[in-house]
């Protein structure tokens, strides 16, 4: 009889390691952590030399930029043999990095927490975060990041979001907004965007962010597309109260509406520290409720409020008399 146990194999480790913008000084303790733990490391080109020091000894395996499932696949292989794999992205593997291709190749493989392949996400600066800190601080209100590829992602799709956010004043973010065969998608974006937003908006195109090559400059909306623009160009699109002073791009937090900041900072009239705004939801309810009473119609509150008409019937379905005590309750806390 057989009397020999099998050994079991040794449980593998995923580590989706987001470098920030490359400088060893931009990653945190335990990307540079997980890179040491790690036997093998994968990773298209750029990225291997950003973290070139960290890396010696070590099995390297080279992919090359449009592999990225290639490279979750050989992750995969590598954890599968009992291996510890850093998979290096630059910013942070979850936006637009490599965290969501080896997701879905895990999955089709059949992977579950269970399975015996751990997998961890070390989360990194995004090129929002190191551009925008190069810049000044564009992206102190409500901001989004929208990639101008259209390798993966359908071209209508892309303008639908541009449009969206463009009329909905967010501060924009634009990743991969132009290469040497990708000339127009800029282009495109510039005349989207133009459609809701002054010529004079300001911009700030950082190319490579706190790398060799870095470069910085200001520009406004009308003239972005004749600006130099490339892969490694992050494109930062301010909002209707963004500003450029002093060489630095600022987007206001909103204190002005409620504080009056050439007065020492003092509440303005109607306004409460720490209380939502005179014009908050509460607020504009109220407001929005007295003038449909004054005789404007769902259809002509929408136009002035630039909401879709069906959002304002329902607004108005909510009783005078609760918001009201809504807002009494909040004064009184």
């Amino acid at each position: 009889m057989n009397d020999v146990t099998e050994t079991p194999a040794p449980a593998g480790k995923i580590m989706l390691v987001g470098i920030g913008p490359g400088s060893v000084e931009h990653m945190t303790g335990r990307a540079r952590a997980a890179i040491a733990e790690a036997d093998t490391i994968i990773g298209y080109v750029t990225y291997i030399k950003l973290v070139a020091d960290l890396i010696e000894g070590k099995e390297v395996i080279r992919k090359s930029m449009t592999e990225e499932l290639d490279r979750a696949i050989e992750a995969l292989a590598r954890a599968r043999a009992g291996k510890k794999v850093a998979l290096v992205s630059s910013g942070d593997a979850g936006v637009y990095g490599m965290a969501g291709p080896t997701y879905e190749v895990l999955f089709e493989a059949g992977w579950t927490p269970d399975s015996g392949i751990e997998v961890e996400i070390v989360p990194g600066a995004s090129a929002l975060n190191s551009c925008a800190a190069l810049v000044g601080a564009p992206l102190t209100h409500d901001f989004c990041a929208i990639s101008l590829s259209d390798l993966l992602t359908p071209w209508p799709v892309i303008a639908r979001r541009l449009d969206a956010v463009a009329q909905a004043d967010f501060v924009v973010a634009l990743y991969n907004p132009k290469s040497g065969r990708r000339t127009q998608q800029i282009v495109q974006a510039q005349q989207l965007l133009l459609r809701h937003r002054r010529p004079d908006t300001p911009v700030a195109i950082v190319k490579s962010a706190y790398r060799r090559r870095e470069q910085i400059s200001f520009t406004t909306l009308d003239q972005m597309a004749e600006a130099e623009i490339g892969m490694l160009s992050t494109v930062l699109i301010g909002n209707s109260q963004t500003f450029v002073r002093e060489g630095r791009m600022v987007t206001p937090r909103g204190y002005a509406h409620k504080y009056a900041l050439e007065e020492g900072g003092a509440t303005r009239a109607g306004e409460q520290a720490g209380r939502s705004l005179s014009t908050g939801l509460l607020g504009w309810l109220q407001a929005l409720q007295a003038e449909h009473q004054a005789g404007a119609t769902p259809d002509e509150l929408a136009r002035r409020h630039r909401l879709p008409a069906d959002y304002i019937v329902q607004a108005l379905l909510v009783p005078a008399e609760a918001t009201t005590a809504a807002v009494a309750e909040e004064g009184e806390a």
